[in-house]
C-alpha cells in the first residue's frame, strides 16, 4: 500500500494511530487471522483465555510496527505477517504474567484475566502463547529473526526480574530505572521494528530501525510511568495510580522524590510500602509531582528519547512510510499532554 501526501496530512483529525491501522488495513486483517488461528487449541480455556485478552481492545502498536517498518524499506511478506503476529503473542504473553505478578485486578477497563480463570492459568497460558510465537518465528526460516526475538523474550522477563527486586527501593537510581524499562519495554520495540527488515533493507537499515525501536520504547514506558500519575493534567480520560498502588519506583517518583523537602522524603517511604499506604495517599503522590515539576522534568526526558528515535529515521530512505514512523513517535510523548 502507497502512503499519499492525503493520509498524512489527515493527522489533523485523526491519531497516528488511526492511520496506521487504516493503512495497515490488509497487513492487519492478515496478523489477525494468524493470531486467531494459532491460538486455537482442544484445551478450551487455552483459546477462551487468549482470545480474552488478545481482542480486549489492544492497539496492536508492537505489530504495527513491524509492518510499517517492513514498508519503509521494501514491503509486507507471509513472513512479515508471521513476525508481526509472534510480537503480539510476546507481548500478550507477557501481559498475561505481569498482571499475577502485579497482583492487578483490571486490564485494559476490563477484569484482568488471572481474575477471570486464576493466575495458574494466566501464566500458563502466557507459556503457551509464547510458544507459538516461537512457532510463528520458526516458519519464516530466519535464523537471524529467530534470535532477535527469541532474545528479546529474554531480556523482557529479566527486566520484570529487576523490576521486582527494585521494588521499594526509594532511593533507586535513574540508570537503573532506565535499565529496567530499556529491557522490559523497550526490548520488545526494538526487537519488532528491527524485525521488519525482514522484507527486504541492508543491515544498515535494520540498525537503523533497531534504534528507532528501542529509543521509542523508552518515551512510550517513560510517559505511561508519568500517565499513572495523571500527566501534565489533571483530566486524562484512564484510571490513575496502578504503578503507586503496586509500589513501583518510576521516574516520577523518583524526580519528585529528588526534588521534595525531608517530610515529603518521609511520606514516599510509608506510601510506596502497600503495607502501609493509605487510600488519600494518591492525590498528595499527584500534588507532589505535579509542584515539584517532576511530571514536566519526566516528559522532557520521554521528549529527548523521541528525538533520538527520529534522528535514527535518518538511516531509512525518505519515504511516506519514514514519515508516519516519525509523527508515531511524535504521538507517544503528546498523549502525556
Amino acid at each position: 500500500m502507497t502512503i499519499t501526501a492525503t493520509a498524512r496530512d489527515s493527522g489533523n483529525t485523526k491519531t497516528v494511530i488511526d492511520r496506521l491501522q487504516a493503512l495497515l488495513e490488509d497487513d492487519l486483517e492478515k496478523v489477525e487471522g494468524l493470531l486467531g488461528a494459532r491460538a486455537k487449541s482442544p484445551v478450551d480455556i487455552i483459546p477462551d483465555l487468549s482470545g480474552y485478552i488478545v481482542s480486549a481492545g489492544g492497539k496492536r502498536l508492537r505489530p504495527m510496527l513491524t509492518l510499517a517498518a517492513a514498508h519503509a524499506v521494501g514491503g509486507t511478506t507471509h513472513g512479515t505477517h508471521a513476525l508481526a503476529a509472534a510480537v503480539e503473542f510476546i507481548h500478550t504473553a507477557t501481559l498475561l504474567h505481569d498482571d499475577v505478578v502485579d497482583e492487578s485486578d483490571l486490564r485494559r477497563g476490563k477484569p484482568a484475566a488471572k481474575s477471570v480463570w486464576g493466575n495458574s492459568a494466566s501464566i500458563l497460558v502466557g507459556d503457551f502463547l509464547f510458544a507459538r510465537a516461537f512457532t510463528l518465528m520458526v516458519e519464516t526460516g530466519n535464523l537471524e529473526i529467530l534470535n532477535i526475538l527469541s532474545n528479546a523474550s529474554s531480556v523482557i522477563a529479566e527486566g520484570e526480574v529487576r523490576q521486582l527486586a527494585a521494588q521499594g527501593r526509594l532511593d533507586l537510581p535513574t540508570e537503573d530505572y532506565l535499565a529496567i524499562i530499556e529491557a522490559k519495554t523497550a526490548a520488545l520495540f526494538e526487537a519488532a521494528a528491527r524485525a521488519g527488515v525482514l522484507s527486504g533493507g541492508s543491515e544498515e537499515h535494520a540498525d537503523a530501525l533497531a534504534a528507532y525501536g528501542k529509543n521509542l520504547g523508552l518515551a512510550f514506558q517513560i510517559v505511561d510511568d508519568v500517565l499513572d500519575y495523571g500527566g501534565t493534567t489533571s483530566v486524562i480520560g484512564k484510571v490513575v495510580g496502578d504503578d503507586f498502588r503496586e509500589g513501583k519506583i518510576t521516574l516520577p517518583v523518583i524526580i519528585a522524590r529528588r526534588r521534595g523537602r525531608a517530610e515529603d522524603h518521609a511520606f514516599w517511604e510509608r506510601a510506596l510500602d502497600i503495607e502501609t499506604q493509605e487510600e488519600s495517599d494518591l492525590a498528595r503522590a499527584i500534588h507532589l509531582i505535579r509542584t515539584t515539576g517532576a511530571a514536566e522534568a519526566t516528559i522532557a526526558e520521554a521528549e529527548a528519547y523521541t528525538g533520538l528515535a527520529k534522528k535514527a529515521l535518518r538511516g531509512l530512505p525518505e519515504s511516506p512510510w519514514r514519515d508516519v514512523l516519525s509523527d508515531l513517535a511524535d504521538f507517544c510523548v503528546k498523549r502525556a499532554h
